[in-house]
């Protein structure tokens, strides 16, 4: 399984601003993600995580400056047809009908609420859906209907959803919250192993917690008040310094075993 490839250049904003109201929501912020990049995004509430999401899923524009997703132009190009080479996970998904795990993947093709009646799924297309299951290991729970799987199970199910496709692009939108410790562990386990398996998958993961970040984290942009505190490799991105400035607090940041976590600075507590 392989994304589509795009070139070398999986997202590319340059000098991006956004501005409502006459407030900057955004400003002077570039991105570049190239094929096999795993970028995490941080910052505090109204850091413009979400706004600078919405641009990269290609559903908005900026004020100024230009953004390039997939090798369009955004401006330049259908936005709708461009949406459906994204792969986007947003745990808040609504799903209100009872349809099982596999269901829920296969709509993923049409990226559509419910399975799209028009559409004849191809037994080339349920063999894809249930692979993508049993790579976040959800094999088990095939025939579980919506309303009755875990947080964590719908979590995962959706990730596979937005795969189906086969993106060359993967927006994960704080894929942790409302996780319990086993579930936050499980899902970060599935795309630690989605990563490894497709390695030319680009993606970009929001959160507010260093826990949160997988293993495979490769680059992160910090976020406050619209301005970039820090970008680039993660090691050099996410210091003490730099989330104590992000998130205005002195902090201690430490990895260990491939995982960060951030505790307040002794002479704070």
């Amino acid at each position: 399984m392989s994304p589509a490839s795009h070139g070398d250049t999986v997202l590319d904003a340059a000098s991006i601003d956004v501005v409502r109201s006459g407030r900057h929501l955004l400003r002077d912020v570039h991105l570049r993600v190239v094929p096999g990049e795993h970028w995490a995004l941080l910052g505090p509430n109204g850091a413009g995580k979400s706004t600078l999401m919405t641009i990269l899923g290609a559903r908005g524009h900026p004020t100024t400056g230009t953004v390039d997703v997939l090798g369009k132009r955004l401006g330049r190009v259908d936005m709708r047809e461009l949406r459906t080479h994204i792969g986007h996970v947003d745990p808040r998904w609504r799903i209100d009908v009872p349809l099982t795990a596999h269901e829920v993947v296969l709509t993923g093709l049409t990226n559509t609420p419910e399975l799209d009646r028009r559409h004849t799924y191809t037994d080339a297309e349920h063999r894809h859906a249930d692979d993508l299951l049993e790579l976040l290991g959800m094999s088990a729970r095939r025939d579980s209907v919506w309303p009755v799987m875990s947080q964590g199970e719908r979590g995962r199910t959706l990730i596979a959803r937005a795969l189906m496709p086969q993106p060359a692009l993967l927006l994960l939108d704080e894929p942790a919250t409302g996780l319990d410790l086993a579930a936050r562990e499980k899902l970060l386990t599935g795309i630690d192993q989605l990563r490894s398996e497709v390695p030319e998958l680009a993606s970009v993961l929001v959160t507010h917690h260093l826990e949160d970040l997988p293993m495979s984290t490769s680059h992160a942009m910090l976020l406050r008040d619209g301005v970039i505190v820090s970008a680039g490799l993660v090691d050099d991105a996410l210091t003490s310094a730099t989330i104590s400035t992000c998130f205005d607090h002195d902090v201690v940041v430490r990895r260990a075993g491939g995982r960060w976590s951030a505790v307040a600075a002794p002479d704070t507590v």
